[in-house]
Parts: structure tokens; sequence; C-alpha cells
């Protein structure tokens, strides 16, 4: 076998062992890139969920605002009526009391969809709470991703460390979702 050869086999065991070496951190880098993957899906759900409790907080509060417009506009017709002299008495008084009547119901019926409504806005302010701390832990992951992957390049540990750190600031946010109210 001549020198040359020796050398390089020398050389091919010396990077194979390298390699073998770095084979945790690849497999860190699979496992944070699947993090990221899931993290960003939960994410844009959440997101998505949001939007939509927003548009059903929109309308509910549409439908509440027209239905205080029509009370109004009934009270109006009723204070109209007891000013205005009208030859017709018992119609006045019988259209007046159902006017009363449609109000006291409607006042009732006000308060109902503007509890729904804030209801609706609760779930929006929650899904967004969620979907801040998904953005975070996707953020947050694919630092760690991107930290980790430099540790190929430099083979200095130190690197994988740092890139675990904050994959774990990232897992930590995912999970924190599960507290919240």
């Amino acid at each position: 076998m001549e020198a040359n050869e020796a050398q390089e086999l020398q050389e091919n065991a010396e990077h194979g062992a390298h390699e073998s070496s770095l084979r945790p951190v690849a497999f860190t880098m699979s496992v944070l890139a699947v993090l990221v993957a899931v993290t960003t899906v939960l994410g844009h759900r959440t997101h998505t969920e949001a939007v939509l409790n927003q548009n059903k907080a929109t309308d509910q509060w549409n439908y509440y605002q027209a239905h205080k417009i029509r009370a109004n506009e009934t009270a109006l017709a009723g204070d109209l009526l007891s000013v205005v002299t009208i030859a017709d008495k018992g119609a006045a008084q019988k259209l007046s009391k159902a006017y009363a009547d449609h109000l006291a119901k409607w006042t009732d019926n006000l308060k109902e969809e503007q509890d729904q409504a804030e209801a609706l806005e609760s779930k929006v302010e929650q899904a967004e709470a969620r979907a801040n701390r998904f953005d975070l832990a996707e953020a947050l992951l694919e630092i760690g991703l991107v930290i980790t992957s430099v540790t190929l390049l430099t083979h200095s540990r130190i690197y994988w460390y740092l890139g675990i750190a904050f994959s774990l600031g990232g897992i930590a946010s995912a999970v924190s979702v599960l507290f919240l109210k």
C-alpha cells in the first residue's frame, strides 16, 4: 500500500468518525423541522379561528345595532303618538300600547344580543392570545433550527446546545397555550 493510499484511508476514517459525531445534530434538526411545521399549522389554524370569531362578533353587533335602531324608531313613534292630537283616541292608545309592549320585549332581547356579541369578542381575544403564543413558538423553533444547523458548518457543539435552548423556549411557548383560559 502506498503512502498516499494510507493517508487517504486515515482521512476517510477520521471523516467518518466526525460525521457520526454529528448524527445527533442532524437528528435534532429533523425533529426541530417537524416541530416548526406543526407549530406553524397550529398557529395558522388559531389565526383562522380568531378571524372567524371576529366575523361572528361583527355580525352579532350588526344584529344588535339593527334591533336597537328599530327600538329607537318605535320609541320615537310612541312619543309622537303621545303629543299629536288624534281623532280616534282608542286606536291611538291601542297602537301606543303595542309599541310599549314591543319596546319592553326588545329591551330584553337587546341585552341578550349584547351579551352574545361580547362573548364572541372574548373568544376572539382568547384565540389571538393562543395564536401569539404559537407565533412566538414558531419563531423560537426556527431560530433554534438555524443555530443548530451552524453546528454542521463549524463543528462546534456550543451552537447545538444554544439551538436546543432556543427550541426549548419555543416548545414551552407552544405548550403554554394549554394553560390559557
